[in-house]
C-alpha cells in the first residue's frame, strides 16, 4: 500500500533545499544503516577558481562560537562544535602566535632548500575538536599562506563538510610550514627539524582525534616507517616527546597524554588516483574519526 506524499512536507523540504544551495551546500548528510562505507558523489573535484582574500579565520570563530580552559583535556562531546569556557579561544591563539614567531625566529627550513614567499602556519579553531595534518605547502598555499587553498584543498574542503563539519571549525596545518622546491615530497631530516613546532600546535590545540593526510605526515607523527597500506584504517595514537611535556606547551598534561590519529591518504593521491576504490578508503577512514567523535555514520544523499 502506497501512500500520497504529504505536499506542505515537501515544500518544506524544497524550501530548505534550496536555502541551503544558496549559502553554497551542495549535499544532504543522511544517516546510513549499512555497514558498507558509503562514498560522498560530491567529492568529485570542481574545477580550481582563484581564491579571495579571506576574512581572518579566528577572528570570525572568536565572534560567532562560545569559547574550555585550555590548561586540560576537554571532555568529549556530542555535537560537531566545540564549548569551551571564555577566553580560552584567546589563550590558545595567542599561545599559537607565540609559537609562530618563535618559528620565526629559528627559522629551521633555513637548514634545508626551500621555495617559499611566505611560512604556512596553520589555521581554524584553536580549539578544534578535530585537527587534519599534511605534509607542506604547494604553489598556491606559499602564495597565500593559508594551507590547503589549492585542488587538494578544495577536496579536503568537501571532505570535512562531508563529515558534518566546516573548515572553521577544525585546525588544518602541515609539517612543513614553507614550500619545497617543485613540490617535492619532504624528506624525514626536514620532517625532523620542523615537527617539534608541530608537536607544540598540537598540544596547544589539544584536539581529540588527529587525521594525517600523507605518508609524511603518518610517519612523523607517529615515528613510523611501516606503508600508508598498512597505517591507514585503524586507529594509533600520536604522543609528543616527553621533554616537550614539561615545557609552557605542556602545562596541564600529564606524561601519558596522547591524541588518537587516523591515517589516510592525502587529497592529492586522491587527485591523481581517482578510484572508487581509494575514494572508498578515506571515506572509510573519516566514518571512523566521525564515529569516535560522536558525529554519527553519515553518507551522502
Amino acid at each position: 500500500m502506497t501512500h500520497a506524499p504529504d505536499v506542505a512536507l515537501v515544500r518544506a523540504l524544497r524550501q530548505n533545499a534550496a536555502t541551503i544551495a544558496l549559502m553554497g551546500v551542495d549535499f544532504v548528510p543522511v544517516r546510513s544503516h549499512t555497514n558498507a562505507p558509503m562514498v560522498p558523489s560530491e567529492l568529485e573535484p570542481k574545477p580550481l577558481i582563484a581564491p579571495t582574500k579571506p576574512e581572518p579565520v579566528v577572528a570570525r570563530v572568536v565572534a560567532q562560537q562560545p569559547a574550555v580552559a585550555v590548561g586540560a583535556p576537554r571532555p568529549p562531546e556530542s555535537s560537531a562544535g566545540t564549548d569551551v569556557a571564555d577566553g580560552s579561544r584567546e589563550r590558545a591563539q595567542q599561545q599559537l602566535d607565540d609559537l609562530l614567531a618563535r618559528y620565526e625566529r629559528d627559522a629551521p627550513h633555513k637548514n634545508f632548500v626551500t621555495d617559499h614567499h611566505n611560512i604556512v602556519f596553520g589555521e581554524g579553531d584553536p580549539c578544534a575538536r578535530l585537527m587534519f595534518v599534511g605534509e607542506a605547502p604547494g604553489a598556491e598555499e606559499d602564495r597565500v599562506g593559508r594551507p590547503f587553498v589549492g585542488r587538494s584543498g578544495q577536496l579536503l574542503d568537501k571532505m570535512i563538510n562531508a563529515m558534518g563539519l566546516s573548515r572553521e571549525r577544525v585546525y588544518i596545518a602541515n609539517v612543513l610550514k614553507t614550500r619545497p622546491p617543485d613540490n617535492a615530497t619532504p624528506t624525514s631530516d626536514e620532517c625532523a627539524l620542523c615537527a617539534p613546532y608541530l608537536y607544540e600546535q598540537i598540544m596547544i590545540i589539544r584536539p581529540e582525534a588527529i587525521v594525517t593526510l600523507g605518508l609524511p605526515a603518518s610517519r612523523t607523527l607517529l615515528n613510523s616507517t611501516e606503508s600508508m597500506m598498512r597505517l591507514r584504517g585503524q586507529w594509533h595514537r600520536f604522543q609528543p616527546p616527553a621533554a616537550l611535556l614539561t615545557g609552557p606547551s605542556g602545562k596541564g598534561l600529564d606524561s601519558e597524554w596522547s591524541v588518537p590519529l587516523m591515517p589516510t591518504y592525502h587529497p592529492a593521491f586522491i587527485l591523481r588516483s581517482y578510484t572508487p576504490e581509494n575514494r572508498a578508503k578515506v571515506w572509510s577512514d573519516l566514518q571512523q574519526v566521525m564515529d569516535r567523535l560522536g558525529l554519527g555514520n553519515a553518507s551522502m544523499g
